[in-house]
């Protein structure tokens, strides 16, 4: 180990300038990231320990916290506290003895509070507090919601089955960062809280979002207002027509234009149908006669109107018998009854125009084509829906011109990117071009610096007198290792100036090694008579 340091030591001290630094630099990196990961690896993991808070909730648990000397964390606009993973479930534990949050003190839980003093005004009230809050709890539990609110208009229970009204719910939806709520997804919430509720219907539901947008709409239903329900029939239709006619007449000869009349208003009809059934069967049936006789002098007999309108006796004495026979018979009718909810969007007309250029169209038979849109977009004679082909020369200008800008666009991102990657070039060559200068400048001072060396090595005039007379000079390298021998004392100056440079370097470290108190003497006195020079 002590020999590995001693080598570790003199590759180092072998460093140029240039080495040293970026060893400096790399070293100060490694002591960076080291200490960077470990700081990283010591912090604790935050977990979030409530989300969707309100600022005063927020505040009270921040408290607690702090009493409790816990670290935390906010983040979502104040309304999310991270704490470590460790203290999450304690946390929450004490968050709730002491009543926090107070938004999800609702529900059910507030029947728990009721005294037995309490009036049928309170009870009702409580209840439909504690419902809407369990509807609340169970929408924001969809992945998509951070916050909900429902509210409820439950009418009073009458006797007047009449005048009785069926409830009705306005849902408040708040959906989280960078998401949007799907029309599946509202029309869970719909259908969820009607089914909560006894007599709510789906179509007597309100879900607006936290951006005013209307989801879904009381009467209307999930899919929107009227208007929009005709735009997307329109937007559908039109595209499907316009897939057609390019397959047909080729993308850019075709333009098609639908309108749609839509209904705007919802009603319930309610039908009855009566029919004869076969054999028209007798359900109930009841006959009475009645037979009289009566005798010719009674004074039943009136007789009969003369000139003044007075009655005078015939003079003639007649029977005064009779039969009176009556029938009362039921017989089956087939009765239906139907009702029907009928929906505001109701498709009540429309029509379809299309242009066909008239270059594309000139060997189609517009008859059969105008036959085959009307099929595709569902025409209705008996709606009164109408359609309509016109073969027009279509203009062009607008398509020189899109190519043209298109020429244009294409030109300047080509010449974007030439300057890119001129800029790139330009970069690069000055980055390499600085990094042939270091290297030349590096190879210059290292030459400098071999030159300086062999200088200073030629006016060693005598090495005998750096090491013991008998003594012999042993330099050991890695591999190969090689002997040298001890140098005759009558070497002069000359020939000792014609050494190889690496031989002197290589005597002169042994030398070193052998007796480095002498060796530094030596130099000394050199630098001595140097600067006395």
């Amino acid at each position: 180990m002590p020999k590995a340091l001693v080598k570790l030591g003199e590759s180092i001290r072998g460093f140029t300038l240039a080495q040293r630094t970026i060893a400096v630099i790399g070293l100060a990196i490694v002591v960076l990231g080291t200490v960077a990961l470990v700081s990283f690896a010591s912090q604790p993991k935050m977990t979030p320990l409530f989300t969707g808070l309100s600022a005063e909730d927020a505040s009270g648990i921040v408290e607690q916290l702090q009493a409790d000397a816990v670290p935390y964390e906010i983040t979502g606009a104040g309304g999310t506290i991270l704490v470590p993973q460790e203290n999450v479930y304690e946390a929450r534990l004490k968050a709730a003895t002491a009543g926090l949050p107070t938004a999800g003190a609702g529900g059910y839980s507030l029947l728990d509070q009721m005294g037995v003093t309490a009036s049928e005004f309170q009870q009702d009230v409580t209840y439909k507090r504690a419902l809407e809050g369990e509807l609340a709890s169970t929408i924001m539990a969809l992945d998509s919601v951070s916050m909900a609110s429902v509210k409820l208009a439950i009418p009073e229970q009458t006797v007047f089955v009449d005048s009785a009204t069926t409830p009705t719910a306005s849902i408040f939806v708040q959906p989280k960062p960078n998401t949007t709520l799907t029309a599946d997804q509202v029309q869970a919430i719909v259908h969820l809280t009607s089914a909560a509720v006894d007599g709510l219907k789906p179509a007597d539901i309100s879900v607006v979002d936290s951006n005013g947008t209307l989801l879904s709409a009381a009467g209307v239903g999930v899919e929107g207002s009227a208007g929009k329900q005709a735009s997307e029939y329109e937007q559908r239709v039109g595209s499907m027509i316009q897939t057609m006619l390019d397959r047909v007449v080729g993308p850019g000869n075709a333009t098609v234009a639908v309108a749609a009349d839509v209904s705007l208003e919802s009603a319930e009809r309610t039908e009855e149908s009566f029919s004869a059934p076969k054999d028209n069967p007798v359900l109930a049936e009841k006959s009475k006669k009645e037979d009289y006789q009566g005798s010719g002098n009674g004074s039943g007999e009136a007789g009969v109107l003369g000139p003044d309108n007075i009655a005078v006796p015939s003079g003639e004495a007649k029977d005064g018998t009779f039969t009176s026979s009556e029938t009362d018979r039921t017989n089956a009718v087939n009765k239906v009854t139907e009702n029907r909810l009928v929906p505001s969007g109701n498709l009540n007309r429309q029509s379809v125009s299309v242009a066909l250029d008239a270059q594309a169209a000139s060997g189609l038979d517009v008859q059969e084509l105008t036959a085959m849109i009307s099929a595709a977009a569902g025409i209705d004679t008996g709606r009164k829906d109408t359609i309509n082909v016109s073969v027009l020369p279509f203009s062009t200008e607008s398509a020189t011109a899109a190519q043209n800008a298109l020429t244009e666009a294409s030109d300047a991102a080509k010449a974007a990117r030439d300057a890119e990657l001129l800029r790139t070039l330009v970069i690069a060559g000055s980055i390499v071009l600085v990094l042939v200068l270091l290297a030349v400048y590096l190879l210059l001072r290292r030459r400098n610096r071999r030159s300086s060396e062999l200088v200073d090595l030629g006016e060693l005039q005598d090495l005998r007198s750096l090491r013991e007379p008998s003594a012999a000079v042993s330099v050991v390298a890695d591999t190969p290792t090689t002997t040298i021998s001890q140098i005759p004392a009558t070497v002069s100056t000359p020939h000792v100036q014609q050494l190889d440079a690496q031989t002197k370097r290589e005597e002169l470290s042994a030398l070193a090694a052998q007796n480095p108190a002498k060796m530094a003497q030596h130099l000394r006195s050199l630098m001595d008579s140097k600067g006395d020079a």
